[in-house]
């Protein structure tokens, strides 16, 4: 059976992801930034979360830990190497470990750079893919910890991955990084194309993610760089971009 994923808003920007599967009634929740909506959304279902998923460090994406491992018991995971700024943490994980939901099976990326020890959890049978703060629709995180070397690595390693895979980040961020990208690649007209598009759905509320690798890799800048000198030169520049 499919995975069931639900998109959870949160704080001013973020998504938490909640995903289930029902084969085997379990439950876990990627990167929550707080834990009432997320228990609620559960409860809601009839879901009983049992693990937490983190990608990185920073407290928009572990601010709610504490609070739902202490009303679901849920065992917390994450990067090792960051296990001391995570201090819910229970399984440390890094490149090539499987992290399991019921038969679903999900193989750790290490991918450094927004942070120094980020990970994204790709589940290769379900063309999904969770990637924190690393990959944003038409984005890439800042480089806080980490290199436009290690993060060229890391968008080169997104766009290997076959063009049907659900990308799930955890901002909407993609207004603002379209207009960025139209900058940064004005003769892109599928760049254009989709900029329509995500501006009509913002301007009714609606969410533009989960994204595609297919649909990043024809207007994501950072994703399409030709090298880690342009992704940087692209990065600063979107740094101080306020178009």
């Amino acid at each position: 059976m499919p995975l069931e994923i639900v998109r959870i808003p949160a704080l001013s920007d973020n998504y938490i992801w909640l995903v289930h599967d029902a084969a085997s009634g379990e439950t876990m929740v990627v990167d929550p930034a707080v834990a009432d909506p997320v228990l609620a959304a559960a409860t809601e279902r009839d879901w009983t979360i049992s693990a937490i998923w983190n990608t990185h460090w920073h407290p928009d994406h572990t601010g709610g830990n504490a609070a739902i491992k202490a009303a679901t018991g849920a065992v917390v995971i994450g990067p090792a190497d960051e296990a001391a700024r995570i201090p819910t943490l229970d399984r440390l994980v890094g490149e090539g470990d499987i992290v399991r939901l019921g038969a679903h099976a999900a193989t750790v990326f290490e991918t450094p750079a927004h942070t120094a020890g980020h990970i994204s959890y790709y589940f290769a049978d379900d063309d999904a893919i969770f990637v924190g703060d690393t990959l944003f629709a038409m984005g890439c995180g800042r480089l806080f910890e980490g290199s436009a070397d290690q993060m060229y690595a890391n968008m080169q390693r997104y766009a290997a991955l076959p063009d049907a895979t659900a990308v799930y980040c955890a901002h909407e961020y993609t207004e603002s990084n379209g207009r960025y990208a139209l900058v940064a690649e004005p003769e892109n007209g599928a760049i254009r194309e989709r900029m329509t598009a995500v501006m009509a759905a913002r301007a009714g509320g609606a969410a533009t993610v989960p994204t595609t690798i297919g649909l990043e890799r024809a207007t994501n800048p950072f994703l399409r760089a030709r090298s880690s000198s342009q992704l940087a030169e692209r990065r600063a520049a979107k740094d101080a971009f306020r178009g």
